[in-house]
């Protein structure tokens, strides 16, 4: 077998699901990996391209699945004139997420439909850093009392004839959608999302036990972000949020920033949870990557003040996170091991949305990889389809 465009890189050791590797080498041939394993089992054959990142470890590329926009882009308003979906792919590599999902958020029908087949339009498009894999729709079909930063008047009862033209328009590419559980159809709503194979996913609700159990038994096996958008625990009445704790069919979006969720609130969700339902999640807007400052998401201004961003009202709109920081957080806030936390940003958003081809280092998987510093944490370099597209010591690849 030739041995042309085969790359072996040396680190500490690699954590993938379940499993941590010490003095460990990936080996890479074109876009996939071709073996994992430790250091010693590997030849130094001639014309090999190693790559020794002694001093960093390995994880699978992380993959992010709420996120609306960065480095001045926003999924939301894709179809104005300008906007360029490589500004959030380029940001988004230096700081290890090789796949994300662009979320866009309630508006009208004319601009969630214009957004939609504008960033199809992009994502078929060559791009320099991470790719993006699908389309996440959070709302328009949630909850009034829970709109959050989205504005009031753009959310909506469901109407099932809009939610066709969306999916129609969505070809195929559209893989989440936000619903509140509590509206009228919303049964419905959730067959016809999975007869197109796009997960519903509950939120921004005030849904009672019963509104829960019976979108859960019909199908609902995700929730937006845990304890956003939802009311709080209470000991005598039982909503999304206990629910979504209690049942393992359902998987938990967690919003690793630090403000939206207190620490010992995200390490009560991961000892309740089976370590495969958690998905760490950005919930970026614009401002991610950039300065403080007036940005926006969708129509609604939004004010970052050292790294939080909120409405003129004083509601949190979205962070500023990168997974990069949210894998530091989760390693610290909650008691799971390094290789579990590791999962949560990789093969457990993977395996959410049906991707089978990443999210783990292991042989026939796409080599997307993230390096970290073993010390500090921090994204050294970073592989997608076995290209580097973010070096820090390499100003020429730092896109």
């Amino acid at each position: 077998m030739s041995q042309e465009n085969r790359t072996l890189y040396i680190t500490d050791y690699c954590l993938t699901p379940g499993l941590k590797i010490p003095m460990s080498s990936i080996l890479v041939e074109g876009e996939k990996i071709l073996a994992i394993g430790g250091s010693s089992a590997f030849i130094m054959e001639p014309g090999l391209d190693v790559v020794n990142l002694e001093g960093n470890y390995a994880i699978p590329g992380m993959i992010d699945t709420h996120i609306h926009g960065a480095g001045g882009f926003d999924s939301s308003l894709a179809f104005e004139q300008g906007a360029d979906i490589g500004k959030m792919s380029r940001t988004l590599a230096r700081h290890g997420t090789t796949s994300f999902i662009p979320t866009i958020i309630s508006g009208s029908r004319e601009n969630m439909i214009a957004a939609i087949s504008s960033l199809i339009k992009m994502m078929n498009k060559p791009y320099d850093g991470a790719e993006p894999v699908g389309i996440h729709l959070e709302g328009p079909y949630l909850c009034k009392e829970k709109h959050g930063s989205q504005l009031e008047h753009d959310i909506r009862p469901i109407d099932l004839g809009e939610a066709r033209e969306m999916i129609s328009e969505g070809r195929r590419h559209i893989k989440i959608m936000t619903f509140a559980p509590e509206l009228e159809n919303s049964i419905r709503l959730i067959e016809l999302l999975r007869e197109n194979n796009i997960t519903p996913s509950m939120g921004h609700s005030m849904a009672d036990e019963n509104s829960v159990n019976r979108a859960v038994d019909a199908g609902a096996h995700r929730v937006t972000h845990i304890f956003n958008g939802m009311p709080p625990l209470h000991q005598r009445a039982v909503g999304l949020t206990a629910i979504a704790l209690t049942d393992d069919r359902i998987s938990i979006e967690i919003i690793l920033d630090g403000t939206h969720l207190h620490p010992t609130m995200v390490d009560l969700s991961c000892k309740a949870k089976p370590k495969d339902r958690i998905i760490g999640v950005s919930d970026a807007i614009q401002a991610a990557g950039l300065h403080d400052g007036t940005y926006h998401i969708g129509d609604t201004s939004v004010e970052v003040r050292n790294g939080k961003a909120t409405t003129s009202e004083g509601v949190l709109a979205g962070t500023t996170l990168m997974l990069e920081r949210g894998l530091r957080h989760l390693m610290s806030f909650s008691h799971m091991e390094s290789t579990d936390s590791a999962a949560c940003m990789t093969i457990n958003p993977a395996k959410s949305i049906g991707l089978t081809d990443r999210g783990e280092l292991s042989p026939g998987k796409l080599a997307d990889i993230s390096f970290c510093g073993t010390k500090t944490n921090n994204i050294r370099m970073v592989v997608s389809k076995g290209r580097i597209i973010f070096d820090s010591k390499n100003t020429s690849t730092d896109v």
